[in-house]
């Protein structure tokens, strides 16, 4: 992101002036208050909206540049979302709701599900793949959405307030599995407003009023 705004009518700034980049291989925290630019920073990056002014580069691609259907196969091909309500379809098995996450791929039914098996597992869910949402923990729904976000292989990993509707317990378990995807190569950025869990990450970035105002990848405040 370079020199990024976003506007909103009125004159309203969500977003002012943000330089942010995120390199692969990395686990970041963007962390801070409600009503500080974070949900408009992830919606932005993962190009479900587009800046007013300013750059945004996803793998390479300028998301300006890009008409609403290349756009809409970048995001399916880069980028991965957890968000805070799992969002999993009542109803249908843990493999299924993952499989939904390779539904524009291209791919056979057959081959979905068995990419499927292979992200619940992977997430330490391999014995629940024919569980439905109202047989699991949240700790349990949260992993499956994680799967989901990860079964094809995203360059980035959007988590919005993961751990936001679990008890302490399943939460840090996710965090843990957070830590550990990443250690496996995935590049994940967590969008939280509790500084516990910005503190146990690598690298933390700090909102406020639209603008970064810190970022340890700097080592100190940034001053505007």
């Amino acid at each position: 992101m370079r020199n990024v705004v976003k506007e909103y009518a009125g004159g309203v700034r969500a977003l002012d002036g943000v330089h942010l980049t995120v390199e692969e291989g990395e686990l970041l925290g963007i962390v801070g208050p409600s009503g500080s630019g974070k949900s408009t920073l992830l919606h932005i990056v993962g190009t479900l909206d587009r800046p007013t002014t300013g750059t945004v580069a996803i793998a390479g691609h300028d998301i300006a540049a890009l008409a609403d259907r290349k756009l809409s196969a970048l995001r399916a091909r880069h980028i991965g979302f957890v968000f805070q309500a799992f969002h999993l379809a009542p109803g249908v098995t843990a493999v299924d709701n993952v499989a939904e996450g390779l539904l524009y791929s291209g791919l056979p039914r057959a081959r979905r599900r068995a990419l499927a098996a292979e992200a619940l597992a992977r997430v330490g869910l391999a014995d629940r793949a024919r569980h439905r949402p109202h047989e699991l923990s949240g700790g349990q729904k949260q992993r499956v959405a994680i799967a989901r976000a990860i079964v094809g292989q995203p360059d980035l990993l959007l988590a919005d307030e993961p751990t936001g509707a679990l008890d302490t317990a399943s939460g840090e378990a996710v965090v843990e599995l957070l830590h550990s995807l990443n250690r496996e190569g995935a590049t994940i950025a967590v969008i939280t407003h509790d500084t516990e869990i910005a503190q146990r990450l690598p690298r933390r970035v700090r909102i406020r009023d639209g603008r970064v105002v810190a970022d340890s990848a700097r080592g100190k405040a940034v001053v505007r």
